[in-house]
């Protein structure tokens, strides 16, 4: 972006933000999160700000607890930001969404995906981040075509969790496939090995948390010889982030996961994401894209529709923001009852064997356009 030598004057116009930053939340997501959101705040009072006035960001750690995050909301509510941004774990996004509809704030979603993030139809809430559905069944349908047709989960309780399975299955099972659960409350990752022996899936995938249980399940069952040519996969994506190459070395390669990203970045992702590894030091991940074109959005909305929060909630449709993968609109999504930017694009990718720090496309993608997706590879 071109800079300005105006000076910012006036009160700041206050962004909230909300992220899990201390466990048990995923706290490199989180860190990634705030990285793509300040980074962008940066940018955006570079370039005038909101009306001349400087943006300003509100961070607080929702540590993945729904209650914390709708305390949050509250708070920052009572402070008089003009919109809430972030978030990584669903049902936290879930119940900080269901609070911001209750008070009237507008909430911009980055990258939780869960299909009900509230259960009925409001203005008030916008998610750029794909629905759970149009990304796993993407994911589904690359098992497939893999050649998987018998798959196991490794899945912890919550609804995500639930969520993701029920998907894989009705996608799966709608053509001829099959899904073996695990219920991670009952099994160590030595009896994991052992179920999978018993009922011989082609494809292990972890629905589960990181590092527990998913380090331990990975080292268990790449160190099992009876299930060498075993598939390892998370939709999830758990491998994205620096931890998991520490925590698992080589046995964290050619696990593929969902990711976020076109086959090439546009000028503004490719510097977005340079500056992010120069200021944290961190591969950038997409959600610290996810993180910047969220504060694109709501400084295109604040700056065309002003900082009344209700003029911010009407202004979703009406936005075209050019973000650092791929032009954003928002659209209602059957099914989905919040504005939906339709669709980001999506990738399989895992960690190439030979060179951990690079990801390998299994299978690209084109984005989702006019009802209907097409894969490529």
């Amino acid at each position: 972006m071109n800079t300005t030598s105006s000076p910012l004057a006036g009160s700041p116009v206050r962004i909230g933000a909300l992220a899990p930053l201390t466990r048990p939340g995923w706290v490199e997501a989180g860190r990634q999160l705030i990285a793509g959101l300040e980074l962008a705040v940066t940018d955006v009072n570079e370039n005038g700000g909101i009306g001349g006035r400087p943006l300003e960001l509100v961070v607080r750690d929702t540590a993945a607890n729904p209650q914390r995050a709708e305390e949050a909301v509250a708070e920052l509510a009572a402070l008089g930001v003009a919109a809430i941004a972030g978030e990584y774990h669903s049902v936290v996004a879930r119940a900080a969404a269901a609070k911001a509809d209750a008070l009237g704030v507008p909430f911009l979603c980055s990258s939780a995906v869960l299909d009900t993030l509230i259960e009925h139809p409001t203005d008030w809430v916008a998610r750029l981040a794909p629905a759970q559905s149009h990304g796993w069944q993407l994911y589904a349908d690359f098992l497939l075509k893999e050649g998987h047709r018998r798959v196991a989960v490794a899945a912890d309780p919550s609804v995500y969790w639930a969520s993701g399975t029920r998907i894989l299955r009705d996608y799966l099972g709608s053509r001829g496939g099959e899904v073996v659960e695990f219920d991670m409350r009952e099994l160590t990752p030595a009896a994991v090995c052992d179920k999978l022996v018993e009922h011989g899936p082609t494809a292990l995938l972890l629905l589960v948390g990181i590092p527990e249980p998913a380090v331990p399940i990975v080292q268990a069952v790449r160190g099992d010889e009876r299930l060498a040519e075993l598939l390892i996969g998370a939709p999830a994506g758990q491998p994205e982030f620096d931890e998991w190459a520490a925590l698992l070395g080589a046995d964290g390669a050619g696990v593929p996961f969902l990711c976020y990203l076109p086959d090439e970045l546009p000028p503004l992702g490719t510097r977005v994401a340079a500056a992010v590894r120069e200021g944290s030091g961190q591969a950038p991940s997409f959600v610290a894209l996810e993180g910047y074109d969220t504060i694109l959005v709501l400084a295109s909305a604040l700056r065309t529709h002003g900082v009344d929060r209700r003029r911010v909630a009407e202004a979703w449709p009406h936005l075209a923001v050019e973000g650092t993968r791929a032009p954003i609109r928002f659209a209602r999504v059957p099914g989905i009852d919040v504005w939906q930017w339709a669709w980001p694009p999506v990738q399989v990718v895992d960690r190439d064997p030979a060179a951990l720090g690079r990801l390998r496309v299994r299978r690209g993608c084109v984005p989702y356009k006019q009802g209907a997706h097409r894969i490529r590879g």
